[in-house]
Formats: C-alpha cells, sequence, structure tokens
C-alpha cells in the first residue's frame, strides 16, 4: 500500500489471503507462486521480502510474529515506516509512521524550509511527529495524518479549506502551500531499450527467469538483446542473426513501459522457428504460458498477440 492505491491492491490481498491463509502455507509456497499471484502489481522486491519473511517467521519465530520495534525491524523489507505503521496500528506501539504524505503534512504545518531530501531534515520532522503523536492512539493517529496528506494536504491544490489544522498552519498562515515541501534532488531517469525475440516451435515458446541484480528479479522474460539506443526494424532483424530455419512473422510496435527511475522501450520479434534443439533457454508450451509470472510490459504484448497462430502460417 506504500506505492499502490488500496482500490488496486486490494483484489491482490484477497487473492494473497485466499492462497495462504496461514503465514506457514506462503512459507512453504515456492516463488514462482508468490510472483505469480504478485503479477502486475509491481515492486517484485517486495514480494520476495514478504516470502523470506514469512520463512524466517513460520521456522525461526515459531509462527508468532514480532509485536516489538525493533523485532519488526529486524524483518527483511521492513523500514522504519513499515515498522511504524504495523507496530502502531496492530500493536499500539507509540511510533509515528512517516511516509511521503507525512514529511508533506510535516513540513508545511510547522514551516520546514529545509530540504526533504536530507538526511537531517528526515530527521527533524520523525522527531517532530513523536512529539505530536497522541500515543494512547499512535494507530489512529498514524492514520488521520497519512490520510490527510492524502486527501486533503495534498502536492498539488491542497483544499486548505477543509483542513483541520488549518490555523496552527504555517504554510497556510504564510501562504506558502505551494512552495513546500522543498526538495534539493532530482532523480534522473534512464532510457532502456529491449528488442525480446518470440521465438515458436512445434506449439512451444523459449523464455528464461530474471535473474538479481536487475528489474524484475525471479520475473520470466523472453531472451533479451538490450542496445543503448532505438533501432530501426531492418537494423534489429540484422542483430538477430537468424538462423536458415527462422522466419520473421512480425515486429511489433514499441511498447513503453515507464519506472520509477527508468523508461523502457520495447519491441518484440515474433520469430517462427524451425528448431529448439540447441537452445539454452526453457522450453515451455504456449498454452502454459499462463502458469508463469511475466513483467507487465510482456504481458501488454500477449494480450496483443495470438501466439498460437503462428504455427498455423
Amino acid at each position: 500500500m506504500q506505492q499502490t492505491r488500496v482500490d488496486q491492491g486490494l483484489p491482490y490481498y484477497e487473492r494473497f489471503v485466499a492462497a495462504f491463509p496461514k503465514i506457514e502455507d506462503l512459507a512453504n509456497a515456492n516463488e514462482d507462486e508468490v510472483l505469480k499471484l504478485w503479477e502486475g502489481l509491481g515492486y517484485y522486491s517486495r514480494a520476495r521480502n514478504l516470502h523470506f519473511t514469512a520463512k524466517v517467521v513460520a521456522n525461526e519465530l515459531d509462527g508468532t510474529f514480532p509485536d516489538t520495534h525493533i523485532g519488526l525491524l529486524e524483518l527483511k523489507g521492513v523500514g522504519p515506516y513499515t515498522a511504524a505503521a504495523i507496530g502502531s496500528i496492530c500493536f499500539g506501539l507509540p511510533v509515528a509512521a512517516v511516509d511521503g504524505n507525512v514529511y508533506r503534512v510535516m513540513s508545511r504545518y510547522f514551516g520546514i524550509t529545509e530540504s526533504i531530501d536530507e538526511t537531517a531534515t528526515k530527521k527533524q520532522i520523525t522527531d517532530l511527529a513523536n512529539e505530536v503523536l497522541a500515543k494512547q492512539y499512535a494507530g489512529n493517529h498514524n492514520e488521520a495524518v497519512m490520510e490527510l496528506g492524502a486527501t486533503v494536504c495534498s502536492p498539488a491544490n491542497p483544499t486548505c479549506g477543509e483542513c483541520p489544522l488549518q490555523i496552527r498552519c504555517k504554510a497556510f498562515t504564510e501562504n506558502i502551500q505551494s512552495e513546500l515541501p522543498v526538495r534539493s534532488k532530482k532523480t534522473k531517469v534512464r532510457n532502456r531499450y529491449f528488442y525480446y525475440t518470440v521465438r515458436v516451435c512445434n506449439g512451444e515458446i523459449l523464455i528464461s527467469k530474471r535473474g538479481a541484480g536487475d528489474i524484475w528479479q525471479g520475473l520470466y522474460e523472453f531472451p533479451l538483446i538490450e542496445v543503448d539506443s532505438r533501432l530501426e526494424e531492418l537494423e534489429i532483424i540484422k542483430l538477430l542473426n537468424l538462423s536458415s530455419t527462422e522466419v520473421v512473422f512480425n515486429v511489433s510496435s514499441e511498447f513503453k513501459h515507464i519506472l520509477s527511475h527508468q523508461r523502457i522501450y520495447a519491441k518484440f520479434i515474433l520469430i517462427k522457428s524451425g528448431s529448439f534443439e540447441d537452445s539454452k533457454f526453457m522450453k515451455v508450451k504456449v498454452k502454459k504460458m499462463s502458469d508463469f509470472a511475466f513483467p507487465r510490459l510482456i504481458n501488454r504484448y500477449l494480450e496483443t498477440q495470438n501466439l498460437v497462430i503462428v504455427e498455423e502460417v
């Protein structure tokens, strides 16, 4: 829920609970099962962390979830914000949960003009959030401040007339809401160019599992060629170095996929192959592809392409 709207995330939550009603069920699942249920939600490292942590809780903590702030922080994938949110809402721990919404509310309310990208400013806001925390109602307080930031104290055009904190808000008093919070760091966005070879032969297709160290770890994809710049269709086909038994069926239009720090531009080259005998990739039945978790980018392509017809032509 940190990065996803509730209405988008809720169906995933319901599927997870149905598939893994107990933490032991999640712990005993394999990674492919977990990633398939998570497919399309993004932020796949969180699915892997959730799976890893389920194993720790089930196997090392006797199935008992930690109920202290320190214990929560020891779980993989649980940082200060998540530990504070879980601790206060589930266990009543008096710790302020500080996310992007709370940084914005606090910087406006207290009139903080230093950049919230700086470590010292983040600490200052966290300290202030803990000072004003209604400790006996910590969970409700944290949810209220987060909700205020999500619905009233929005990044652009905040509805200050509806805000219960308006009278004491420095940003409102000084009419500088649009200037706060201050950010000093601009995220550098990287462009990447992906060319996927979609090889089909006798009802089978080649795929591979993405490894660690890059996006989409643990998800499946077609054999990939990544280059530094956009290529024309003839350049793509020349790069493929096709064998005598391979025929290009079609080249897709370009698919654009935006991540937090990356823009991916992808094309898919559908190839009818005569043989997979020497391939180093996995061979799977085209009709069984739905058993594997793919990035949303690839699923968007698959929604437009009937791979079965390649065999019929």
